[in-house]
């Protein structure tokens, strides 16, 4: 048993009954909630972006209106309409396991990007820029109420496949005065008018399972016929004004607030957690904190 589980069987028995009470109400509440999810499985298709995810046995699929409503109401995520989806890999389960992991999709139309400077990028210069600027960006998280943010490394170097046209990375991030890195893993899916995001969030020491995942997805997100990235026509077709390098640099320099919007902390058990708090005040001071 985990040491969070454990934390969470020593509470619920050291409650009193009105305590426990309280918490009972708020599962009824939890399991109300994922009652009201449509977790779709197969082939699913994401109009939005003219793309298909093949998804293998055993994930799950929320749409759009589902998908903001769990990073908003059970993660505590401020809105974001331009999430498409949210991709389960662990199905409905991903949703009560404090270990897992979730993928946040979203489509860029901002032209087709070119791979010319594939092969030339230094990434060890751009994590050094990265870094400066996720600094530079911390007093305007922190004066919107989030935690700072240290950039400490790669946890997966970037990687471009000019077969697949499909480019993926993962950051090693630590939010405030946490003790626990966060695994940021990104996929690229370039297309004929974009790209299609996958942005995965786990504990770093999930690394593992979530680069196998991520490797599967690869495989499963394609863009529909007429929309790939072959498709392009230079004479007819917009071009984004950036190449690869930016679609790395640009998920930290785009804008001060993005680790609100994927900087997504499962907050499992938040019912319990936030009587626990109420009750044994700073016994638990550090299992979590809802702004990430």
């Amino acid at each position: 048993m985990s040491s969070f589980l454990r934390a969470i069987v020593l509470i619920a028995l050291l409650l009193p009954a009105s305590g426990r009470a309280e918490e009972e109400t708020g599962d009824a509440e939890l399991q109300a909630f994922l009652a009201g999810l449509t977790f779709r499985s197969g082939t699913v298709v994401v109009p939005e972006a003219h793309a298909t995810l093949a998804l293998k046995p055993g994930y799950a699929y929320l749409d759009a209106t589902d998908a903001q409503a769990v990073l908003e109401q059970l993660w505590g995520n401020p809105p974001d309409t331009d999430i498409l989806g949210l991709i389960l890999p662990q199905g409905r389960d991903s949703l009560l396991d404090e270990r897992s992991w979730a993928v946040a999709v979203t489509y860029s139309d901002d032209g087709h990007v070119s791979d010319a400077e594939a092969a030339t990028i230094d990434y060890a210069q751009m994590l050094t820029d990265m870094q400066a600027a996720t600094r530079e960006a911390n007093p305007a998280r922190q004066e919107n109420g989030y935690d700072a943010v240290e950039l400490t490394g790669w946890a997966e170097s970037p990687r471009y496949d000019g077969a697949s046209n499909k480019l993926y990375w993962a950051k090693d991030l630590v939010f405030g005065e946490s003790p626990d890195h966060t695994l940021n893993y990104d996929i690229r899916t370039l297309g004929r008018h974009g790209y299609l995001s996958l942005n995965a969030i786990a504990p770093l020491d999930a690394l593992p399972q979530v680069r196998e995942g991520m490797q599967e997805l690869l495989t499963m997100a394609e863009f529909d016929a007429g929309y790939r990235y072959a498709d392009y026509d230079a004479a007819t077709d917009k071009a984004a004004a950036y190449g690869i390098g930016a679609l790395v640099a640009g998920t930290l320099a785009a804008k001060t607030g993005l680790f609100a919007k994927i900087g997504l902390v499962l907050l499992k058990f938040w019912k319990l957690i936030a009587l626990a708090v109420v009750a044994f005040g700073s016994a638990l001071p550090k299992l979590f904190k809802r702004k990430h």
